[in-house]
């Protein structure tokens, strides 16, 4: 199918980087912004247009996707496509864009940055010096070198996080649903081997119904080894609870979250308070920050530049 490129419509829903309204507009697609309607009033209005560009702000379910029945292709600047009803999408023909090639490094950076912080008490340390205390024994660190690192998914961020830490002297290994994955960074096993391996656990999945709270207590406690765990995939990929039970027992020996279950759908903010929560952000077994790994200035352009790029193949 061939569309007539100069009357594609194409509604940008978030603020991102301006290279991509300058490149769309000089390949004469028309292009429309609004960032603060409605999702109703988004509603009433998406049968007017061919395409939208998104982060997270609106939620793309199977109401909405039904009234845009001029849409050809929903694009995320990002990797997750959570927040699209992608079954209703694929059934209406709608073609989905996103950009994971973007933010992989960034993201892979992030992993290895706060590992190195809570796997040497870097934070903490400092503090401490700040405050006119000098502590050598207690802030003794623990070396990555020689360290077995479990990666669950290996798409984009899971190979550049691979790539990084192999050069640090660890052995990486890595589960991934789909087979014939391994490189020269990492080896692929099965879940069980990764668990009785793995010192050091980060998360690279989307999120699924298969991988909602698939860090749970059970999981945890299949882990043969003390551990310290990464997440920068989604918040909901763990279960909370769990996870703070496991610190306090010290199973998880310490835990460096980009990402929380109790995040807004638009990352922008929390949600919720509670206990747990309350425990993550004073220990000094953790490590967090807000959705952030994937989220420097590079990456703006990077993540910009992917997602123009494949409209413009797909359309032009």
């Amino acid at each position: 199918m061939s569309f007539v490129f100069k009357i594609m419509k194409i509604l940008l829903l978030d603020k991102n980087h301006p290279l991509i309204t300058e490149q769309l507009l000089a390949q004469n697609f028309i292009l429309e912004e609004d960032f603060t309607s409605s999702y109703d009033e988004v509603c009433d209005k998406i049968g007017n247009y061919d395409g939208i560009i998104i982060r997270s702000r609106i939620p793309l379910n199977e109401k909405f996707l039904e009234k845009g029945k001029n849409l050809k292709f929903i694009a995320r600047v990002g990797a997750g496509m959570e927040n699209i009803d992608i079954p209703v999408a694929e059934k209406l023909g709608i073609q989905l864009i996103n950009s994971p090639e973007g933010n992989r490094d960034s993201v892979a950076e992030h992993v290895v940055g706060m590992l190195l912080v809570i796997m040497n008490r870097l934070f903490i340390a400092s503090q401490e010096v700040k405050n006119g205390i000098w502590k050598r024994e207690e802030n003794r660190g623990d070396e990555l070198l020689g360290k077995t690192v479990g990666l669950i998914g290996y798409g984009n961020m899971g190979k550049a996080t691979a790539k990084r830490l192999s050069g640090f002297g660890c052995k990486v290994i890595f589960h991934d649903i789909l087979p014939g994955l391994a490189d020269e960074y990492a080896t692929q096993v099965s879940l069980d081997e990764l668990k009785r391996s793995a010192e050091v656990l980060s998360l690279h999945i989307p999120l699924t119904p298969e991988t909602n709270y698939m860090i749970d207590e059970i999981f945890i406690s299949e882990m043969k080894n003390n551990f310290y765990f990464i997440n920068t995939a989604r918040g909901k990929n763990v279960k909370t609870k769990s996870l703070v039970e496991a610190l306090k027992s010290g199973k998880v020996k310490g835990a460096c979250l980009d990402v929380l279950e109790y995040e807004k759908s638009s990352f922008e903010n929390i949600d919720t308070e509670n206990e747990d929560l309350h425990y993550l952000l004073n220990s000094e077994k953790a490590i967090v920050t807000p959705h952030i790994a994937g989220w420097t200035h590079q990456s703006k352009e990077k993540l910009a530049q992917f997602i123009v790029d494949k409209i413009v193949t797909s359309f032009c």
